[in-house]
């Protein structure tokens, strides 16, 4: 991508690592976002909002953009998709053992795993949820869907961000 990346563009990458209308959930058109980059004019973060009167970031951070073209999911970016992709899509479920945990940043592991998107592969970005498909985390998954389902030990998702004890950030 040009150094000149812009939000349409960064919809066609996250409907590339999402699936088709990740891109307008993640950045609906009609809503401002604002996009830091780095010295050289590549995006790094994209935020909810527009930059405030200081030159500051009005919004919570959505998504990072790395060096290998993917997203890193944050929080308000995965209650985003979590709204607007079906379930089981990109979501790992976990049981009510894990979910304090979860809330507060801390791993995910194969033992408590109750469900998974059968298409997630290590090293792609999921949301931790509970049954009830109540948003607890983001984060990367280490397994691949089958194994978390087999593995009785071992990480299922490092988890990068959790909800909260709130349910907020």
């Amino acid at each position: 991508m040009s150094d000149t990346t812009g939000l349409a563009d960064l919809r066609v990458v996250a409907d590339y690592q999402f699936g088709a209308g990740a891109g307008a959930a993640l950045f609906p058109p009609a809503e401002p976002h604002s996009i830091r980059r780095s010295s050289g004019g590549r995006p790094r973060q994209v935020l909810a909002g527009d930059v405030d009167a200081s030159g500051g970031d009005a919004g919570e951070r959505l998504v990072s953009y790395g060096t290998d073209g993917r997203f890193t999911l944050g929080v308000a970016g995965g209650r985003r998709l979590a709204a607007a992709l079906d379930p089981p899509a990109y979501r790992v479920t976990v049981g009510e053992e894990s979910e304090p945990f979860v809330r507060e940043g801390k791993n995910a592991f194969a033992k408590f795993v109750q469900g998974v998107d059968d298409a997630v592969r290590p090293g792609d970005e999921v949301l931790v949820v509970t049954p009830d498909d109540e948003l607890l985390g983001v984060g990367r998954a280490e397994l691949a869907a089958a194994e978390m389902r087999a593995f009785g030990t071992g990480m299922a998702v490092k988890v990068r961000e959790g909800v909260g004890a709130a349910g907020k950030e």
